[in-house]
C-alpha cells in the first residue's frame, strides 16, 4: 500500500524568508511546488505576456472565477503528479485560508510551516530586494493587502511549525536544517 502524501505548506508574511526556505528544501532534494506557476502557467496558456500587469489580472480573475481557493484548485494535479514518484511535497506559497481548507481536505497530511520575520526585518529586506523590492510604506501597505484581502492570517495562526528568520542566513539555515532532518 502506497504511504499517504505528505505535504508541507510554507506560509508567512512578505518578506519572512518563505522562498529562501523553498530553496533550501529543494537543493535537498525535495519536491517543490510554487503557487505562483500557476500564474506563469495560466498566462501562457491565455497567450499573454508575463509581466506584473497581467500576473495580477491573472490572479484576480481566476480567484472571480474559482473564490479565494483558486491557487490551491490549480495547483492540486501539480501535486498528484509529484506524489508519484515523492512523499514529502513542499508547498510555496499557500496565501489564503481557503486555500488550507481546500488542500486539508483533500490533503489530510497537509502541516504548516510558519516562516516569521518582525515587520521591520521583513521591511528592510523588502526594500532591499533586486527584484519587486518595495518601499517602506509599500510593505505596509502589501502586508494590509496580505491579511484582508488574501485572507494570510489564518494559515499562519494555525501553523504547525514555526522557524524565525529574524537574526542571519547561517541561523535561518541552521534551523531550516534541523526542521528538514525532523521531517525528511
Amino acid at each position: 500500500m502506497k504511504k499517504p502524501i505528505k505535504l508541507i505548506a510554507i506560509v508567512g508574511m512578505p518578506g519572512a524568508g518563505k522562498t529562501v526556505a523553498a530553496d533550501f528544501f529543494r537543493k535537498n532534494g525535495l519536491s517543490v511546488l510554487r503557487f505562483g506557476d500557476q500564474t506563469d502557467i495560466g498566462l501562457k496558456e491565455l497567450g499573454k505576456e508575463i509581466n506584473e500587469k497581467n500576473e495580477r489580472w491573472y490572479r484576480e480573475n481566476i480567484r472571480q472565477e474559482l473564490g479565494m481557493a483558486a491557487m490551491a484548485i490549480k495547483i492540486e494535479p501539480r501535486i498528484l503528479e509529484h506524489a508519484k514518484k515523492n512523499n514529502l511535497i513542499i508547498l510555496d506559497g499557500l496565501y489564503s485560508w481557503e486555500e488550507y481548507l481546500y488542500l486539508i481536505k483533500k490533503f489530510p497530511n497537509l502541516k504548516l510551516l510558519c516562516i516569521y520575520a518582525p515587520p521591520h526585518i521583513r521591511h528592510k529586506r523588502l526594500k532591499e530586494r533586486i527584484i519587486r523590492s518595495l518601499t517602506d510604506s509599500e510593505a505596509k501597505t502589501r502586508d494590509i493587502t496580505q491579511i484582508t484581502n488574501l485572507n494570510t492570517g489564518g494559515p499562519i495562526a494555525i501553523a504547525d511549525y514555526l522557524i524565525i528568520n529574524a537574526f542571519n542566513l547561517e541561523k535561518y539555515t541552521q534551523a531550516l536544517e534541523k526542521f528538514y532532518q525532523k521531517h525528511k
